[in-house]
């Protein structure tokens, strides 16, 4: 085995293993077997590639690790072995997932690589969450099994949805490592002329730009929502579960307010039983 086959491994078990506290992993254990399997491989993917992207190592040290994953992308996609990327490779093959999909979110980890993103154009930031969340949906929706054009418009707002509520639960951890996903629009409409994390956070006018991204967050939900309800509901399932704890940490970040010190909020286990158990059983 090679020394960047052992990587890869690694790596990817790494992903698997930190994805198991997640409710990600609660949503997909609800999934028939087959499934279930392509979801790990994806979600371990991932998680592998954005490991890479928040490594505090030298840029290109970091890119280089992000070229290595496309490479074996396209590998897998001629048909190559790749030790420790079998399960991804069956998970290819078994669900017609797009290559581009995977690229894409390899892409977008490196916007985060080649430069720490600070008040990024809100075309940036769409862009952003297209390659890091819609992709991801895009992937999922194929294991899912909904029709081509229905799975890329939900991933298109459930992606969306998951990303901005990320980025409102991480400001402060974003801001520690030089980051801030908040568009440049909203903080010049709100009187913010800074793009320091740091200031940004602090600035008395922080409230009115992350009321905008709750009230975009919770329209692309309804947009998702609005898609799912045309399908049986055990097609949709685990998108339901992932759309239903991420409204409850959106709703947990609007009561707890904008004013530092913010409080980390997240999803208790009662009320992430209580969405398995609804959307499971009932």
């Amino acid at each position: 085995m090679t020394g960047e086959a052992i990587e890869i491994q690694e790596t990817s078990e790494v992903a698997a293993q930190r994805s198991r506290s997640s409710s990600f992993y609660a949503a997909m254990r609800i999934m028939p077997h087959g499934q279930r399997e392509a979801m790990y491989e994806i979600y371990s993917f991932c998680r592998a590639v954005d490991d890479i992207a928040d490594d505090p190592g030298e840029a290109d040290g970091r890119l280089q690790k992000l070229e290595e994953w496309r490479r074996n992308i396209d590998a897998i996609y001629m048909g190559q072995k790749r030790e420790g990327l079998a399960g991804l490779a069956s998970a290819v093959l078994e669900f017609d997932l797009d290559s581009n999909d995977f690229r894409a979110i390899i892409n977008g980890m490196e916007m985060d690589v080649k430069q720490s993103i600070q008040a990024p154009p809100f075309v940036e930031l769409d862009l952003y969450c297209d390659r890091v969340a819609s992709a991801v949906g895009r992937l999922s929706a194929r294991v899912f099994g909904l029709p081509l054009e229905d799975g890329r418009q939900l991933s298109e707002h459930l992606g969306r949805a998951l990303q901005l509520t990320n980025i409102l639960r991480d400001l402060d951890e974003d801001a520690g490592i030089g980051r801030l996903y908040l568009p440049r629009e909203f903080l010049i409409e709100a009187g913010i002329t800074s793009t320091d994390p740091a200031a940004v956070l602090a600035h008395p006018a922080l409230s009115q730009v992350c009321e905008r991204i709750v009230s975009l967050a919770r329209w692309h939900f309804a947009e998702a929502d609005k898609i799912m309800n045309r399908h049986p509901r055990g097609m949709v399932r685990t998108p339901r579960v992932m759309g239903e704890a991420y409204k409850s940490i959106l709703r947990g970040l609007v009561s707890r307010g904008w004013t530092a010190p913010r409080a980390c909020v997240k999803l208790g286990k009662p009320r992430l039983v209580f969405i398995l158990l609804r959307h499971f059983i009932f």
